[in-house]
């Protein structure tokens, strides 16, 4: 999910990025000298579409900026670090030369030790820090270090894996029924929310479209303008006020998709092709099963159920990038009716960049929308 200090109306660019966290890569992208940003440019690559790339030239060009979000985490930087604000193509800063040489070596490392494998990645050394540590800490008091590590999904026995796929079927079976049954689920055809968003410290109100089975807009109000996520069942976008469309990726695209879904409860089992059951884990305090939800050839989903109320309470995916996963982590709470069918009514969206609240205020079930609210932006001339 990438920040340039430059302030943007009232606010500034960490809270701008705190703004789009949905798909922050947009404020990376805003500086970037670009020479196509239009849906179906994941054809070209970023050699192709932007200039003066030196090792990333045969990535996809929409992986490009999600690459950017990779290392700015890893790092714990924002991209004026490496980069001239408003000239990302120029060479002046020195950490630029630097981030070269360390991609050129993690791919080595990882080609040479890992058959290719991406085992090591920026994040291996930097740890959120722009010098690494090559000297054990001694720490004050005795402390256990969990590290973020992508659930492992392997190496089950076939009746192992098929016992653990049916009780994660188990969980998901509670979960649906918890939330209103499948029948009431599919009943709902449009939702619209209407509340306010919580971004460092300051409230905004923000409204919300949603249209099955796979459309949805969101739509933050700021002093100077209006922030959109907009997905519409083919194309995803964002934008704020002053700056370029950013057309979603693939990878963010997919996370869009699971979130547009009206029906994702009764849905599910549809959406992931496989699903295993993780150790059991607390949230805030509370037991949950972890499920993991399974697709091929994309990282794992968790989805994490309380297991008194067997609702869902966190959702955590990862984006793939040319560098590395980056982790964003959904966490649902104060479920209330609607329409026959609970939902959340505050959801927390968390980043290494950074996280937001969202509290909704007032649900109209069923009620007309205008196509127009999900008609992509008209292409940008190169």
């Amino acid at each position: 999910m990438m920040e340039l200090k430059a302030r943007v109306g009232l606010f500034g660019r960490k809270n701008m990025v705190l703004i789009g966290a949905a798909f922050t890569a947009v404020i990376a992208a805003s500086g970037w000298v670009r020479l196509e940003a239009q849906p179906g440019s994941a054809s070209k690559t970023a050699e192709q579409a932007y200039k003066n790339i030196k090792v990333l030239k045969t990535v996809p060009a929409d992986q490009l900026m999600p690459s950017m979000q990779f290392i700015s985490a890893s790092l714990g930087v924002e991209c004026e670090f490496c980069h001239v604000a408003g000239a990302f193509d120029k060479d002046d800063k020195k950490p630029k030369q630097t981030a070269r040489k360390m991609m050129e070596m993690m791919f080595a490392i990882n080609k040479a030790n890992f058959e290719d494998h991406r085992e090591v990645t920026c994040y291996t050394c930097h740890a959120g820090r722009v010098d690494p540590i090559g000297i054990p800490a001694i720490p004050e008091t005795t402390v256990h270090r969990e590290e973020a590590k992508l659930p492992e999904t392997k190496d089950a026995k076939p009746a192992d894996a098929a016992s653990s796929k049916q009780s994660a079927l188990a969980v998901i079976d509670k979960y649906v029924s918890a939330v209103g049954g499948d029948s009431a689920i599919r009943k709902v055809t449009s939702r619209i929310e209407k509340g306010s968003a919580d971004v460092g410290g300051k409230q905004m109100a923000i409204d919300i479209y949603a249209q099955a089975p796979d459309k949805r807009l969101s739509v933050m109000h700021l002093p100077n303008g209006e922030s959109v996520t907009a997905y519409n069942g083919t194309v995803g976008w964002l934008s704020v006020p002053g700056r370029p469309t950013h057309w979603m990726s693939q990878g963010e695209s997919e996370a869009a998709r699971l979130d547009a879904d009206l029906h994702f409860p009764a849905r599910v089992k549809e959406i992931f092709g496989d699903f295993k059951l993780a150790p059991p884990e607390k949230v805030d305090g509370h037991d949950v099963s972890v499920v993991l939800g399974l697709r091929e050839g994309k990282p794992p989903v968790k989805l994490y159920f309380d297991q008194q109320s067997a609702l869902l309470v966190r959702m955590l995916r990862y984006a793939d990038t040319a560098l590395g996963l980056n982790p964003s982590q959904i966490d649902y709470a104060d479920y209330r009716d609607s329409g026959g069918v609970r939902i959340p009514y505050q959801w927390t969206i968390a980043r290494p960049s950074g996280r937001f609240t969202i509290k909704i205020e007032d649900v109209q079930v069923n009620g007309p929308i205008e196509a127009s609210h999900f008609a992509a932006p008209a292409p940008e001339k190169p």
